[in-house]
């Protein structure tokens, strides 16, 4: 696991000191939460339940035995109330309580959250207790928390969300591996904690997909249908509409004519996806040239469910009677730089964010983001709160930065409305010498070679 140190100092904070938390805790399914637990809760007071998706009665059942079975007891009655008033840290510091994915309790037991909020109040247990409800389920943290009594989320201390591992992180995972080939993974897998763990990095890019993505017995053969099936019905719907954006239909309209489903349709089925965070509609940076704006523009944000959708799901037939390292080579290698293209802009994001962070850019930056013209886009638009920009140019595949390239930014500029304080220029092909000797004699051209990130 990559150590996710600002998680757990956001857990240590609510386990100091005598009052009583309760905090919601989620990733994604392979964010590793359960490394996170265990890290956490080494050399503390520590239950531990993993809720199984069945009855209330066996739910009860399930939770009864493991208490008795961790605190050598005899229950009177499977009860909240025996349950809360019999778990013990067994001396005087604070009780780490977790229920791993909790949803599955909530769903048949309405009981449950009112018995933990009396624990909470100390109504049960009166040691200090740090109560973490944990899940994996995103459709439920953004859908139906809120739905919740009001008792709850007045309640609950803090949300403490996993995300992806970033770029950098994938970069130090795989020290053997250049930065091209970093990209490459960051393109493919993501940021996935457990996806990164498991990609071998004393292999090549295309082997680890071969050995993993395109084998039957890799961990990630068939894994993005899976992914979609664990939290949404009628997957042949989605599928359909996954395979649709992959393949570059990112409005409504277009969807409608390629899938042949109605409009209504479409838009609950992508409301459904965009709770699960598989897609995202890009909202365009504002600049004031919204008639030159596309709008409602939509794509899929789950980056390896983007990579299956877009090479591997169109051709399931050649996945099951070819070698994969000819599937690689007729489906894959000849578009994967292009298609790779999205995730360089998103790597160079990163960059610049890190070097806010770090207070090493000309100006403090405010807000980020893309805009999306109906002309060609610019990669990133970076604007501090008195509205002066970076702008840049994110170049992975074809040649390298030229003068005239960034002549035809700043035409996308005039029709975006913006202007550029200073150019960052990013090439993972180098620059043409007219753009170095340029970048020379102004300081607002800003030039950063790949291998800088």
């Amino acid at each position: 696991m990559i150590t996710r140190k600002t998680e757990i100092q956001e857990l240590e904070k609510y386990f100091e000191g005598e009052e009583n938390h309760l905090i919601l805790l989620y990733g994604r399914e392979g964010s590793e939460k359960e490394d996170l637990l265990r890290t956490f809760a080494k050399n503390k007071p520590f239950f531990y339940y993993r809720c199984a998706n069945a009855s209330e009665k066996q739910q009860k059942e399930l939770l009864g035995k493991k208490i008795e079975a961790d605190y050598d007891v005899k229950l009177p009655e499977y009860t909240y109330e025996h349950f809360f008033d019999r778990i013990r840290s067994g001396n005087e510091k604070k009780l780490v309580l977790v229920f791993d994915e909790f949803q599955y309790l909530v769903k048949k037991d309405e009981e449950f959250l009112s018995h933990l909020i009396k624990l909470k109040k100390k109504q049960y247990y009166p040691g200090p207790v740090l109560i973490i409800l944990a899940t994996s389920s995103l459709v439920w943290v953004n859908k139906d928390v809120p739905l919740l009594p009001n008792q709850f989320e007045k309640q609950l201390d803090a949300k403490v969300m996993l995300p992806d591992d970033t770029f950098l992180d994938v970069v130090r995972h795989f020290p053997k591996y250049t930065t091209s080939e970093s990209v490459q993974i960051y393109g493919i897998i993501g940021g996935v904690p457990e996806y990164v763990r498991r990609w071998d990095g004393t292999l090549s890019v295309k082997e680890n997909v071969c050995k993993h993505i395109l084998s039957k017995d890799g961990f990630l053969f068939g894994a993005a249908e899976r992914f979609i099936a664990s939290e949404l019905r009628e997957l042949a719907v989605y599928q359909t509409i996954l395979a649709s954006l992959a393949s570059g239909n990112n409005k409504l309209n277009d969807l409608f004519l390629d899938t042949g489903f109605s409009r209504a349709k479409i838009s609950v089925y992508m409301k459904n996806l965009m709770e699960f965070e598989v897609i995202e509609k890009v909202v365009s940076f504002e600049t004031g040239g919204w008639e030159n704006t596309k709008k409602g523009v939509y794509r899929i944000s789950n980056t390896f469910v983007n990579f299956w959708f877009h090479f591997v799901y169109p051709h399931l037939s050649e996945l099951y009677t070819i070698e994969p390292e000819k599937f690689y080579e007729k489906y894959i290698e000849r578009e994967l730089d292009a298609y790779l293209t999205r995730y360089f802009i998103d790597v160079c994001s990163e960059y610049l964010d890190l070097l806010n962070q770090i207070e090493k850019l000309p100006i403090k930056i405010a807000k980020m983001g893309t805009w999306i013209g109906k002309k060609g886009n610019i990669d990133i638009i970076a604007q501090n709160h008195a509205r002066n920009s970076i702008v840049s140019l994110c170049n992975w595949s074809g040649t390298q930065i030229s003068t005239k390239m960034v002549d035809e930014l700043r035409e996308r500029m005039k029709l975006a409305h913006v202007s550029a304080d200073y150019l960052y220029l990013f090439s993972a092909r180098g620059f043409d010498m007219d753009l170095s000797a340029l970048a020379k004699k102004d300081d607002t051209i800003v030039l950063i070679d790949m291998n800088e990130l």
